[in-house]
């Protein structure tokens, strides 16, 4: 059973590898055995490195580039493949969302919502994942073998209810619209996988999503947090640390007959 589930020496791409979640999917891919590349948008020194992953510096490098610039990316991929070889693992993680404490426009009604917030989430949370898939994907289908998670949101399958946001009315006098875009963004996630899973298929590499439910970061007003536990059966968030185990499954042989799927890990806030 072990060996289903070993990664030791395989190469793992993981993009915005240095965000909260990210951090946990690098380190867990790392401390499993895995050379893990972290794909990010701004530098990173090698002080920094060792400060946010001591004791994995042997197996955690971070490589600049943003998932929006194809170029950059191709840069990366090309001097990742001359250190340690064709990846074998993508973690499309980096995602971006309107910010709760934004502007008022960035969280706008639908009727006035900017282009511009659309624009650059989609840019980044959608076409982002298309430009990486392209450009580590073809690589790994060259090799014939691969498996690329895509890193998805329960607001891919359903509409972010908005009466969760409610309070900021009545605490604020202003009321708070959670936006399209995130949620366009996320659902677009979930047939760009079957796509790519269909697509690939033949050359051996495996496209899955991951779509998650709400994290503990301790970034969330209390209001809004009581509110969404009321609709979580499990009655709490995921701890930071609780998906490391589904990004290992997916990375291993142990879901060697899995493509094209979307596995739902939200505490069963979907099944209601």
């Amino acid at each position: 059973m072990d060996k289903l589930f070993d990664v030791t020496d395989r190469v793992a791409v993981v993009t915005g590898g240095l965000g909260q979640l990210g951090t946990q999917f690098s380190k867990s891919l790392a401390q499993a055995g895995a050379k893990v590349a972290i794909y990010s948008r701004r530098p990173f020194s090698d002080a920094q490195l060792a400060a946010k992953f001591p004791g994995l510096t042997d197996r955690i490098r971070v490589y600049e580039a943003s998932v929006t610039d194809k170029a950059a990316l191709e840069a990366a991929t090309e001097r990742l493949v001359a250190d340690w070889g064709v990846p074998h693992i993508l973690v499309n993680n980096a995602g971006i969302d309107s910010k709760p404490d934004g502007s008022a426009e960035q969280n706008a009604p639908f009727e006035v919502y900017p282009q511009k917030y659309w624009d650059d989430i989609i840019d980044t949370n959608l076409t982002g994942v298309m430009l990486t898939s392209q450009v580590v994907g073809s690589r790994m289908a060259a090799e014939q073998r691969g498996s690329i998670i895509n890193v998805g949101s329960i607001y891919g399958l359903v509409s972010p209810n908005q009466a969760l946001y409610a309070y900021r009315l009545e605490r604020d006098g202003e009321p708070f619209i959670k936006a399209v875009s995130y949620a366009a963004s996320k659902s677009g996630l979930i047939n760009l996988t079957r796509y790519l899973g269909t697509y690939w298929a033949p050359k051996r590499v495996r496209v899955n999503l991951i779509s998650f439910g709400g994290v503990k970061t301790g970034s969330f007003d209390k209001e809004f947090i009581d509110a969404f536990l009321e609709r979580v059966p499990m009655g709490r968030q995921a701890e930071i640390d609780e998906y490391n185990g589904i990004i290992r499954f997916l990375a291993s042989d142990a879901s060697s007959y899995m493509t094209g799927s979307n596995v739902v890990v939200d505490g069963g806030f979907t099944a209601w």
